[in-house]
């Protein structure tokens, strides 16, 4: 499992995670599409855009390897701003690359692009 040096492990002051120590040894947690209701808690909001913010620095536009990203927090965004980069994709393995698509990313955190929020 690739440990992405120098990526934040966590939203500062808050529990929310942004990356694993360890491979689970039960097995990988796969990525999976959760729905964002627009009755979430404003943490959960500001995790969402810390998080993004994080993969937009440290990756731009060009395809990473899962690694030790957390599923639980990819998954707020896979699917719609964080996409699969290869096909075929295996939402169960930390070598799966991802990438971020822009353009949604945009509509859907301005605040990170230099747009309205």
């Amino acid at each position: 499992m690739l440990k992405h040096r120098g990526f934040p492990g966590r939203l500062p002051g808050t529990d929310f995670q942004f990356t694993i120590r360890r491979a689970n040894p039960k097995g990988v947690t796969p990525l999976t599409r959760r729905e964002r209701f627009r009755d979430r808690k404003a943490a959960d909001k500001r995790a969402d855009t810390a998080f993004l913010e994080a993969l937009w620095e440290h990756f731009g536009d060009q395809p990473f390897e899962r690694g030790n990203l957390d599923a639980g927090r990819l998954s707020w965004l896979f699917g719609r701003e964080v996409v699969p980069a290869e096909d075929p994709f295996d939402p169960a393995s930390y070598d799966a690359w991802l990438m971020i698509d822009v353009e949604t990313a945009r509509q859907s955190f301005p605040e990170i692009f230099g747009g309205e929020a």
